[in-house]
Parts: structure tokens; C-alpha cells; sequence
């Protein structure tokens, strides 16, 4: 049976080109089949298990008898998907240099945004370590990975975005302690000053500082120079903001005259 939607296709894919398109065939369908797969893509069912199988351990899609469910249901749902996509080399660099600082044991916060969404997919291999999160999104990749305990907090969900925010979000983080936290920003001014666009947002931001024992703000170049809604701290309270080389020599001078730490991750290599 083709999936809906495809045609037949005697031209034999690429692997990484036919992992794509199943991703895509997710999000229109909600579902594949084994069988429908190996027709379209003109492969046997052997290589299309292989293409899952890789996909599953990605935490992009949850097997079935048979074929496979999109394991991003709560991700692809929302208008936060296509903002993942943003400057998407820049998040990925910056998440393999934040990955770094985690460690067997430790107890870490992921904040919402996109770029700690993509240190959530690049947990899937640690052990022992517990993540505490108001991300819906992160929660959906990180509950198929067996060394990561997941603890989502309460709150209210806003139209359009996989996060949680408000009092109850507060009050629950009083309960926890943790070792270190990552966070986004949607806009970081030369003065050092953080900005959210969302007040709710820079409320639990503040509170995930004060249980932390170490915070990294995790945000691309773009970010430098920016303002948002509502501020949200300074960047010399925090430990270090992990950004990308493409950073400009002025926007960097002008950060490390307040104080602040920064870590500059290569995009050349990444």
C-alpha cells in the first residue's frame, strides 16, 4: 500500500533523502506503514526497518507493528516547529558545545526555545541524568531515551507554543535543585541585558537561576543586539552565553566589557 499522498518511485533514494521524506509523510499522514514505504521508495522492507530504526533512536518517530507514529506529535503541532529550522547549523553547533558541560549524574534544566531543543536530541545517549524542563517539546524527544529521567513541569500553555509558564511553574521549580541549566534568549542588548519575548517566560527563567548551581544562555549571533518584550536579567549573572563565531568583533567586545563570559563554537566545523 503507497502512503498517501506519493507515488511509486523507481529511482533508489539516497538514505539520509529517504529519511527526509519520511519525516515529511509523518507530518501530513500521522503514520506510515512498513510495507508502503519499501513500495515507494522502491527498497525492500529490510532497508526501510534500518531507516526507522535510525529515525526512533533520533527520537523523531515511535515504532509500531508495522510501520511507525511520529514521536514529535507535540512538536510538529505547533508553529514552533518552523522556528527550529531558524539558523538551524548555528543551534546545532552551539547544542554539541553545550552537551559538553553535562555529565553522568547530573541533574539539568532545559529551558524552552529552539536551540535547547536541539541539546535535547543530543542527550539520547547519556546516562543517569535527569532533566527538568516547561518544555512540552523537549519532554516529547527526551521520554524515548532510557538514560534520561524526564520531570515536566506544571503550568499554563500558550496558543502556539510547547511551553509551560505561571504560578504553578514557579512554584514547582521551589521543589528542585539542580546542577546546571541551559536557557534561550530571543534577544541579548550590548549593555549584557537578556530579553524574552514573553513576561511569563523571564519569571520562571529567573526562578531556574536561582535552584541552578551553574547557567549557560544558549543563543545564535543573531540574537546580539536584540530586544524583545520584556527583560529577563543580565548576562554577567549567568555563567557563560554559548554563541557562534559569526558573532561580530564589535558585538563581542562590547559583551566582554560587561562582564560577561563568552563561549564561541565554530560553524566552519560543525
Amino acid at each position: 500500500m503507497l502512503c498517501k499522498g506519493m507515488a511509486a518511485n523507481t529511482q533508489k533514494l539516497a538514505a539520509p533523502v529517504r529519511r527526509a521524506r519520511i519525516r515529511e509523510m509523518l507530518r501530513e499522514n500521522q503514520q506510515v506503514s512498513i510495507s508502503g514505504l519499501a513500495s515507494v521508495f522502491g527498497v525492500s522492507e529490510m532497508t526501510v526497518r534500518r531507516d526507522l530504526d535510525t529515525l526512533a533512536n533520533n527520537g523523531e518517530l515511535r515504532r509500531t507493528h508495522g510501520g511507525a507514529v511520529p514521536a514529535e506529535r507535540l512538536v510538529l503541532e505547533f508553529d514552533f516547529a518552523q522556528r527550529r529550522q531558524n539558523h538551524r547549523q548555528a543551534k546545532m553547533a552551539i547544542a554539541v558545545e553545550a552537551l559538553k558541560l553535562t555529565k553522568p549524574g547530573h541533574r539539568i534544566i532545559l529551558d524552552t526555545g529552539t536551540t535547547t531543543l536541539e541539546l535535547a536530541y543530543l542527550l539520547k545517549n547519556s546516562r543517569d541524568i535527569t532533566v527538568i524542563t516547561p518544555s512540552l517539546a523537549a519532554a516529547s524527544v527526551l521520554q524515548f531515551f532510557p538514560g534520561v529521567e524526564t520531570i515536566i513541569l506544571g503550568g499554563v500553555m500558550r496558543e502556539g507554543n510547547p511551553d509551560l509558564t505561571g504560578a504553578v511553574t514557579e512554584r514547582t521549580l521551589d521543589m528542585f535543585a539542580a546542577d546546571i541549566a541551559f536557557l534561550g534568549a530571543d534577544g541579548i542588548g550590548l549593555d549584557g541585558t537578556l530579553y524574552t519575548e514573553d513576561i511569563r517566560i523571564a519569571r520562571v527563567d529567573e526562578k531556574i537561576r536561582q535552584i541552578s548551581e551553574r547557567t549557560y544562555v544558549l543563543a545564535d549571533s543573531s540574537k546580539i543586539a536584540r530586544t524583545a518584550l520584556s527583560t529577563n536579567g543580565l548576562l554577567n549573572e549567568v555563567d557563560a552565553l554559548i554563541t557562534d563565531d559569526k558573532i561580530t568583533d564589535e558585538h563581542r567586545q562590547a559583551l566582554e566589557k560587561t562582564g560577561a563570559r563568552l563561549i564561541m563554537v565554530s560553524l566552519d566545523n560543525s
